[in-house]
């Protein structure tokens, strides 16, 4: 083993990856994989440890690295080196000689910054995130669930758009309604990221129509501490909202037209923020008639339940460029993780412009449809 060691030990610097496996019994994961990784201002070397159903990660600076190749390699039967133009692996025989190879291969990068998850996302593995843990997606010690990484990622992803929307403003506080809040992991996170990433105080209230679930989420909430996050039971299409100021309005899958009442909200009371994720938009389909240009899309069910959709979106977001707003239509997952993926960001930048509403109604007019946000606001004399 002192071989292997001692080639390990003399790249240490250089070495692309390096694989640990055929694991002995006493060896605490099944499988290690050790890479370089670039940081914002070193680089440092992180080992990735696979146990049969998760994976742990753990960062270690050059010093530290050779402490634990020293613990682990005498654990391992085969070991491989993947350096700059040559790969070395070392096979352990039944009667202890060691088996060497050596293979030319092609020099990569040497830091594959692609593999470096504490840069990528804003929400770091080994925060302590009660909502990640209760989610299923840390366990109890704040590590990540390997089974849950797409899920991990797609929660970043939403938090990295919010960020990116208000990292340039400068805000002491905030108060946010989510619409449809659902369980509200997502609504615990955001005021995770608020306070302790943003150092921003936050007031959120999250409205349902489910009792049973609204009482569940405001135990969450006093079993987690934050006393600035309450839930009410809602039906946003009928009972009176909060007529304080609104920084945010966050509607994630709110079902088919609870999407619009949401925005007609946000819109009625100009709050300067929208992160809209439609769901369900089932009301231009089920009434639609053919007589625009695009009736080749409207011969077939699944075809005309795409367009509709799409068309109820893209109505949405030109309704919102009309009152004000600018508006970014952006992918909010992977179709691999949710064929709910469209992301309807908003920020208020300038004052209304009603003839920009003339088109639309042209539009709709053609197909026979009405539209629930456009209808609102025409009851508002808009």
């Amino acid at each position: 083993m002192q071989r292997v060691l001692q080639t390990i030990l003399e790249n240490i610097h250089a070495f692309q990856k390096i694989i640990f496996s055929d694991y002995l019994p006493n060896a605490s994961y099944k499988k290690i994989v050790l890479r370089l990784v670039q940081g914002k201002e070193h680089v440092y070397i992180q080992a990735e440890q696979f146990t049969q159903k998760q994976v742990f990660h753990v960062n270690f600076d050059c010093n530290q690295a050779q402490e634990y190749v020293h613990k682990v390699v005498p654990f391992y039967k085969q070991v491989v080196l993947f350096l700059c133009g040559q790969t070395i692996s070392f096979h352990i025989l039944p009667n202890g000689k060691i088996k060497k190879h050596i293979q030319n291969n092609t020099c990569e990068n040497v830091v594959p910054s692609l593999h470096n998850r504490n840069k990528t996302y804003l929400l770091q593995e080994g925060e302590n995130i009660p909502a990640l843990r209760d989610l299923g997606v840390f366990t109890a010690d704040n590590k990540i669930v390997k089974s849950m990484y797409d899920k991990y990622k797609q929660i970043n992803k939403f938090v990295e758009m919010v960020d990116e929307t208000l990292k340039k403003e400068d805000l002491t506080h905030i108060t946010m309604l989510d619409f449809g809040c659902g369980k509200s992991y997502l609504t615990f996170i955001l005021y995770y990221y608020f306070t302790v990433k943003r150092n921003i105080s936050v007031h959120i209230i999250g409205y349902d129509i489910k009792r049973d679930v609204v009482e569940h989420c405001n135990k969450v909430a006093q079993t987690y501490g934050y006393k600035n996050l309450r839930f009410e039971v809602s039906d946003v299409s009928k009972d009176t909202l909060s007529e304080e100021h609104i920084d945010m309005v966050v509607s994630l899958h709110a079902c088919n037209t609870a999407t619009d009442y949401a925005l007609h909200y946000a819109i009625m009371k100009k709050v300067p923020y929208i992160f809209s994720v439609p769901c369900c938009q089932h009301e231009i389909n089920e009434s639609i008639q053919k007589g625009g240009d695009f009736d080749i899309f409207l011969k077939h069910g699944l075809f005309k339940e795409r367009f509709s959709a799409l068309l109820t979106d893209a109505v949405r977001a030109e309704i919102l460029k009309a009152m004000g707003y600018a508006v970014d239509v952006i992918e909010f997952v992977d179709l691999a993780h949710s064929p709910k993926n469209v992301m309807l960001r908003a920020k208020k930048v300038h004052a209304s412009n009603t003839t920009m509403l003339l088109p639309i109604k042209e539009l709709l007019g053609k197909y026979g449809v009405q539209q629930t946000l456009l209808q609102l606001l025409e009851k508002e004399n808009i």
